[in-house]
C-alpha cells in the first residue's frame, strides 16, 4: 500500500518556550481541529508530554462516522519536537513529526506526517478525494487558529 506525506510549516511571532508550552499539550489538540470533527480526549492528557504516552480521543473525520484515535508520543526532545504515532485510528498507518524552529522575530512550526489509507484499493481511490482534501481542510483551519491566538508573522 503506497505511503502519502504531508508537510506544512507555519510562521508565528512568539518564542520557541511559548511555542512548546501550548503545542506539546495534548488537551490544545482540539483547539486545532474544525469543530465539526467533534474531537475529544477520553484519556492520556492529563499530564505534560513524555516518551511512552498514550492518549486516547473520539473524533468525526467525516459526518457520522465516529471512530477511536490512540496514539503515543514515541519520541520527545523538549523545546525541538516530538513525534506521534497512531496506535488505533481511522489510518492504516499515522507518523506525525512536529518540530519548532526558533527563526528572526518568532518561530516556525513543521509538521511532516506520513501516512497510508485504509481499504486498500478504495482508500486508493478515495486518497485524492477524499483524504487528502480532509487533511488540507484540517491544518488550513489549525493555521488560521493559531494566527488568530499568536499573532500574524510579519518576519
Amino acid at each position: 500500500m503506497k505511503m502519502y506525506t504531508l508537510h506544512k510549516t507555519q510562521n508565528l511571532p512568539i518564542t520557541v518556550d511559548e511555542a512548546w508550552e501550548f503545542l506539546s499539550n495534548p488537551k490544545n489538540l482540539s483547539h486545532l481541529t474544525p469543530k465539526e470533527m467533534n474531537m475529544k480526549i477520553i484519556s492520556g492528557a492529563d499530564r505534560p508530554m513524555y516518551p511512552g504516552q498514550i492518549i486516547q480521543y473520539s473524533v468525526t473525520p467525516l459526518a457520522g462516522i465516529k471512530t477511536k484515535w490512540v496514539s503515543e508520543i514515541s519520541q520527545y526532545e523538549k523545546g525541538k519536537y516530538f513525534v506521534d504515532i497512531q496506535l488505533a485510528g481511522p489510518y492504516a498507518y499515522w507518523h506525525h513529526q512536529h518540530f519548532i524552529h526558533q527563526i528572526k522575530g518568532g518561530v516556525q512550526m513543521e509538521d511532516i506526517i506520513t501516512y497510508k489509507v485504509p481499504f486498500g484499493i478504495l482508500g486508493k481511490i478515495a486518497q485524492p478525494f477524499l483524504v487528502k482534501p480532509k487533511l488540507e481542510e484540517v491544518f488550513e483551519y489549525r493555521k488560521k487558529r493559531l494566527t488568530e491566538l499568536f499573532g500574524e508573522y510579519k518576519g
